[in-house]
This record gives structure tokens, sequence and C-alpha cells, in this order.
């Protein structure tokens, strides 16, 4: 094998980060998210005007999608949200 044919399997494909795959995923997941919170806050919010209601679901979505939903879309989706440039 050449220098140049090892070099260059040796070298890893470039990828490039899809944002716009990315936003599709998290759609699917955001949405059976929040969904199941509104199902869940509601019942034990009735009566609250819509904006203490959105003070108590708004913290809970941001601490599942920071540490819960964002790392399992990456770490699942890997080789999708990462095709190869070329």
């Amino acid at each position: 094998m050449s220098p140049q044919a090892s070099a260059a399997a040796a070298q890893p494909t470039a990828t490039r980060f899809s944002r716009r795959r990315f936003a599709v995923l998290l759609v699917f997941g955001v949405y059976p998210l929040i969904t199941g919170l509104l199902y869940l806050i509601f019942p034990l919010t009735e009566g609250w005007v819509l904006w203490q209601r959105t003070m108590v679901i708004v913290p809970i979505m941001v601490v599942s999608m920071i540490w819960g939903l964002i790392p399992f879309v990456q770490r699942t989706f890997r080789g999708f949200l990462n095709p190869p440039v070329g």
C-alpha cells in the first residue's frame, strides 16, 4: 500500500452536523413530551391562568430536553445527524 493510500485510509471521513435533521428529530421528541406534560399539569392546576401553568411546565420541559431528550437524540441518531460531506 502506498503512503498516500494509507494516509487517506487513516483519515476519517468528513461529516457535517445537520441542524435541519436535528430539528425534525426534536419535533418528534418534544411533541409527545409537551403533550404528556399538559395532560399531567392541567388537572393539577385547574383555575390557574395560562402564564402560571406555563411557569410550571417550562422548567420541567427544559430539564427534560437538556438532560434527557437532546442527549438521547444525539447518541441514538449520530450517523443520521452527521452525514458525510461530499
